[in-house]
């Protein structure tokens, strides 16, 4: 009996240092998965939506990244200074502005895609009491406005691209950037590009000589100048504040529940910067494909300024983050692991987000170069970068863009003519007739969107939705994708544990009993 009790001990110790084993396996891969450190940012305004919301996205899998939106030239500033561990900008260094040139950081760092959009025109505008909701602007008529030609709303430019609105006679109240932005310098290369002569004419007269494209929007008299996205979007929703129009990511129309002017392009019609505008817009841009370049994935636009496609909106562009390729100072191969882990979430399962945020998702040649940029930032888990796990909604087996290929047609009302249609923009979901129109009420762009939009190879969640931002979505149970299609290391783990169980319970007697017959069978 001694042996007996001797061997069953022996037995369930072995199998439970066993267990032990595969238990602590399990748990440690669990705690490698979820093993982030914080990381910080600083910079573009425009993207600010679209980050903070898969910031928030993030920290269900212990991940703290932490951005301030400050503006790209900011955020530029901080990374060359080393100040912060990432930026984003929609422009890249090495441009020269007001006559200073904008030099490239000392620390080695490449450009990652971001987030594609439409840079909007909000507006604050009634007629008769009621809000203006469908608005329409040529180019030129823009680039009036913002240079001090066109000062009143019913100016008879303004009313040829609107002749289904009577317009007021309001002073035309442009409210531009205050700080160093992004949006000044895409907007303000769009009027260099398409409008020179009335662009290069203005910044004469307000003493800045062949601006050019300039992050920083050269005032004058009539203009308000608001710090960041948030500023100028904010300053033009107030209810006070009529006659109000600023060049914003269409994001933030959407956000705070106004009109943005549907924009001329050059196939005759008004288009809204919607997603799939902003997709075919896209369509026209040339990307820097030079990889001994320090412009590298940079953005050529005249093409999209330029494009002939009657549904494609012409201020259409994407910004980058800018990140870091070697440890240095502060930023380890540990924060390189977090920085990696977030680039990849949102480069794939954060762009199905992109469209009810206000922006339009990357197409599949920026997802892709943009996943070869994200490893070779150090501390980067190469084995889940894998594009063919992105469920990004502009992709397809042939390689086209969906979101372009299935953008709708302009309706005949959006053509250049007598007729205008009534419909409302941005997130004013209203509809306007001759002037009048019913109160603004946002449109529910971003209180909900569809069911599974952070869902993947893992499969959905259950449903979150964010206080902040009433975002509603079905979450993933793992941050990146992973390559494997069968059982997950901890399916293996629990089907380990309850065979070693068994073998503990189980095994020892049955073989002590079959050790004694034999025995006395002997």
């Amino acid at each position: 009996m001694n042996i007996r009790r001797t061997f069953v001990k022996s037995a369930r110790a072995s199998l439970a240092l066993l267990l032990t084993a595969v238990i602590v396996s399990g748990g440690s891969t669990a705690a490698l998965a979820a093993d982030y450190v914080p990381i910080s940012g600083a910079g573009s305004s425009w993207s600010a939506n679209a980050i903070d919301q898969w910031r928030r996205n993030v920290k269900q899998y212990g991940m703290s990244v932490n951005y301030a939106s400050t503006g790209s030239v900011d955020g530029r500033n901080q990374f060359k200074g080393g100040t912060v561990d990432y930026g984003v900008s929609e422009t890249p260094y090495g441009l020269t502005d007001n006559g200073v040139v904008d030099a490239l950081p000392t620390r080695p760092f490449v450009y990652i895609p971001i987030v594609a959009g439409g840079t909007a025109f909000m507006y604050n505008l009634t007629s008769g009491g009621n809000r203006i909701t469908n608005l329409r602007l040529s180019g030129d008529v823009v680039t009036k406005m913002f240079t001090g030609v066109i000062t009143k709303w019913n100016d008879a430019l303004i009313a040829a691209d609107n002749p289904g609105l009577t317009l007021p006679d309001r002073a035309v109240v442009p409210v531009v950037r205050s700080d160093g932005s992004g949006s000044t310098a895409q907007f303000t290369l769009w009027m260099a590009t398409k409008y020179n002569s009335l662009w290069e004419s203005y910044c004469d007269k307000v003493g800045r000589n062949e601006c050019g494209q300039t992050s920083f929007f050269p005032t004058s008299s009539g203009m308000v100048a608001q710090p960041n996205s948030q500023g100028v979007s904010g300053y033009v929703a107030q209810t006070a504040n009529e006659g109000t129009i600023t060049y914003v990511e269409y994001s933030y129309a959407l956000k705070t529940g106004f009109p943005v002017a549907k924009v001329l392009n050059d196939a005759n019609y008004y288009v809204e910067p919607t997603a799939s505008n902003v997709a075919v817009g896209l369509l026209g841009a040339v990307i820097n494909q030079d990889e001994t370049s320090s412009m590298y994935l940079t953005q050529e636009l005249s093409g999209v300024y330029n494009s002939k496609d009657p549904r494609a909106y012409p201020l259409s562009s994407y910004s980058y983050m800018i990140a870091p390729t070697t440890e240095q100072a502060s930023f380890t191969a540990t924060k390189g692991a977090t920085l990696s882990a977030f680039a990849n979430y949102f480069l794939c399962e954060g762009q199905q987000q992109a469209e009810v945020l206000g922006y339009s998702p990357l197409p599949v040649n920026l997802v892709k170069v943009g996943l070869e940029q994200v490893t070779k930032i150090p501390g980067a888990d190469t084995a889940t970068i894998n594009i063919a796990q992105c469920n990004n909604p502009t992709f397809s087996s042939s390689g086209e863009n969906t979101l372009a290929k299935n953008a709708p047609m302009p309706d005949p009302c959006d053509q250049k003519g007598v007729e205008q249609c009534t419909e409302g923009t941005g997130g004013a979901s209203t509809t306007s007739t001759g002037g009048t129109t019913g109160t603004v009420t946002t449109a529910g762009a971003l209180g909900e969107t569809t069911a599974g939009a952070l869902g993947g190879t893992m499969g959905t969640g259950p449903t979150q939705c964010d206080v902040d931002t009433g975002i509603c979505s079905s979450v993933k149970a793992v941050p990146v994708a992973t390559t494997s299609t069968g059982w997950a290391a901890t399916n293996w783990v629990i089907l380990s544990v309850i065979v070693i169980l068994v073998l503990v319970v189980v095994v020892p007697p049955v073989m002590v009993t079959y050790a004694a017959r034999k025995v006395r069978s002997s």
